[in-house]
């Protein structure tokens, strides 16, 4: 009878192990707080990181507009009750199909990138007549500002003009070009919408 005392008393001891459980649960509130303030300091938006840049490339597109008589044209595309984003956008051709987007639509399209300050082509696509489809929520941000808020119809043509935080930011893209695309260049799109799936 002694034996099975003892026994059950280890066994005890083993499985209620207070102090073990309160440091487990102390270095589990840690990590999560970790967590927790580590994913809140995060800043994907380049703006945040460089105020500075956004001033140069808002005043680069705004002299941009002027400067080539887009002002009647252009329009700065705005969400909620905000100013401009630094996204302009410009309706070649309206289309003819009534469109609704969502960042979930699948759209086919060609299109021409430029820099806006040199005017070099970096990216020409669909030229050759094979037109990609992109899930807009997985373009940049730029594109996504200028459908969503652009007004073109499936059939239609729209040129967005984008500061660099709305782009590639502050990193260099070596693939794009002949020489690459330097940090924050502030690009100039002509997309052609061929078809939009919701």
């Amino acid at each position: 009878m002694l034996k099975f005392v003892k026994l059950r008393v280890l066994f005890f001891k083993k499985v209620n192990l207070p102090t073990t459980n309160k440091v487990m649960n102390r270095l589990l509130l840690l990590c999560w707080c970790l967590l927790l303030f580590t994913a809140c300091s995060k800043v994907d938006d380049p703006a945040v990181v460089n105020p500075d840049q956004s001033a140069i490339d808002d005043k680069l597109l705004a002299n941009y507009v002027a400067a080539n008589g887009l002002a009647g044209k252009a329009v700065k595309v705005k969400v909620g009750t905000q100013d401009t984003v630094g996204v302009y956008c410009i309706v070649e051709k309206q289309g003819t199909v009534n469109t609704l987007y969502s960042l979930s639509s699948s759209i086919t399209a060609a299109y021409t990138a430029k820099v806006l300050t040199t005017g070099e082509v970096i990216a020409e696509v669909g030229a050759d007549g094979i037109h990609p489809s992109f899930v807009l929520g997985e373009t940049i941000k730029g594109w996504q500002l200028g459908i969503l808020n652009g007004k073109v119809n499936k059939g239609g043509i729209i040129r967005i003009l984008m500061a660099s935080r709305y782009a590639y930011g502050p990193f260099a893209q070596p693939k794009l070009g002949k020489n690459g695309l330097p940090p924050n260049s502030v690009l100039d799109f002509t997309i052609e919408i061929f078809d939009v799936t919701n």
